[in-house]
């Protein structure tokens, strides 16, 4: 059901370079391109995920200058696509809120540049969201990826955009768009108008 899409941008945990886990830094870039892709297809919310008290400042302090401060006055448009934009500290926090709103854990989707023996094609993933009456909540990773300890909670591996090309390593903002380009398009549209 479209109306209940949900994103996340995850900052912590993620896979380093060395294949530990880290927290990675928030960038300006990644909460606005997100916030006006996931406006821009409809994205019920978007969660940016960081363990990190310094950079939950920082989105704080974005967030209110664009919705509330001058930023909101400048460019309406920005704060339009930031409005539902929201901070959380970790994936946990991410799922419970999602519960208490919509009274059922939502069917989680992992992304990742890597081929995994149990990815789902993105016709099948946008028949699955089409169809179920749950929550869905798309993953996105920062750094090296999203760790196996998410891989695991997940309900549905998406295959990568670009798995035969020689350089698959898109931006998190590029992929994220791409992504739900392909998993909702034009199905907004047709299923509201419905």
């Amino acid at each position: 059901m479209l109306e209940k899409i949900y994103i996340a941008l995850i900052h912590y945990p993620i896979k380093g370079k060395d294949g530990s886990i880290i927290s990675t830094a928030v960038t300006n870039l990644d909460v606005h391109d997100l916030a006006r892709s996931a406006r821009t297809y409809n994205v019920k919310r978007y969660y940016i995920v960081t363990n990190l008290p310094a950079q939950q400042d920082v989105v704080r302090k974005m967030l209110h200058f664009w919705r509330e401060g001058y930023g909101s006055r400048y460019n309406p448009s920005r704060t339009e696509s930031l409005r539902n934009v929201e901070l959380k500290s970790y994936l946990e926090d991410v799922i419970e809120d999602i519960e208490r709103e919509e009274g059922e854990k939502p069917l989680i989707f992992f992304t990742s540049a890597l081929k995994r023996p149990s990815s789902i094609t993105y016709e099948e993933g946008r028949e699955i969201i089409l169809n179920t009456e749950k929550p869905v909540l798309i993953l996105f990773g920062t750094g090296w990826g999203l760790p196996d300890e998410i891989l695991v909670i997940s309900d549905y591996v998406l295959e990568p955009i670009r798995a035969g090309s020689d350089f698959n390593h898109l931006s998190v903002r590029a992929a994220a768009a791409i992504i739900l380009d392909r998993l909702i398009g034009e199905n907004y549209t047709v299923r509201r108008d419905a």
